[in-house]
């Protein structure tokens, strides 16, 4: 596999799911697609948990010591939360989605192209696991996490273009740039941070991922985008340890 594979996969998801959503109209049941999003949730959380445990690795210990690689994450968590909860992301973003919707919802007897592009582009951009999966795929630690998003963004395609048509198809050009730009950051940062920064990261982002699993399940809505400074703190406080070591 080479690195992007996790945005193809996702934008062909989204062709499919249109086309499909086009041509044989809403056909899956309510009780179908809850069934679908719990089993999608199950597997996001074990794909998550085995994220998470990669702050075990021998190198992040190795660069701050035995006992650091866990408050390296927790301190990531609560100081990127605090941030994002004071910068209310998870608001911002909610509201620039229904703002979006607002602009250009149709009135009567227009077409509903420019709607479902817009509405289909938000569901399947503003998210965290469009970031989180974007990153781990640019850094070389898989596609796992938007193969995942792009089955949920695949059923989500099908149900959109079943009522709003061919605009949910050109969402896909937008999944491709942004996540293509979010992947082209994590190759980037693979090349730039040690195994140690880039493993506290992977960690971090294994733990909130555990938060967008809940979301799936329908257990807890955790703002997990209030949740996103965390990447930038977890190789922060490495470096820093690592320079009170030093």
């Amino acid at each position: 596999m080479f690195i992007g594979i996790g945005t193809a996969v996702n934008v062909a998801a989204v062709l499919v799911g249109s086309v499909l959503g086009v041509l044989v109209g809403h056909r899956l049941s309510h009780r179908t697609r809850d069934l679908v999003t719990d089993a999608l949730g199950l597997v996001t959380l074990l794909i998550a948990i085995s994220s998470a445990l990669t702050v075990g690795d021998a190198v992040l210990s190795d660069a701050v010591g035995d006992s650091a690689p866990i408050l390296i994450v927790l301190g990531a968590m609560l100081i990127g939360g605090i941030t994002g909860s004071l910068l209310r992301i998870e608001l911002r973003l909610e509201e620039f989605g229904a703002w979006l919707q607002h602009r250009f919802r149709r009135g009567e007897g227009e077409s509903t192209f420019v709607e479902g592009f817009v509405t289909a582009s938000m569901v399947f951009c503003v998210g965290p696991l469009t970031f989180l999966g974007a990153l781990s795929d640019g850094l070389g630690r898989g596609a796992d996490q938007l193969f995942l998003k792009a089955v949920l963004d695949g059923f989500a395609s099908i149900a959109f273009a079943a009522s709003l048509g061919w605009g949910v198809m050109a969402s896909a050009l937008i999944v491709l740039v942004v996540q293509g730009l979010m992947t082209a950051v994590g190759a980037v940062l693979g090349d730039v941070l040690p195994d140690a920064h880039v493993t506290a990261l992977g960690a971090t982002g294994g733990v909130m991922l555990i938060g967008v699993a809940l979301r799936l399940l329908k257990i807890k809505q955790i703002a997990v985008a209030d949740l996103l400074p965390a990447l930038i703190v977890a190789p922060l406080l490495v470096q820093l340890l690592v320079a009170i070591r030093g």
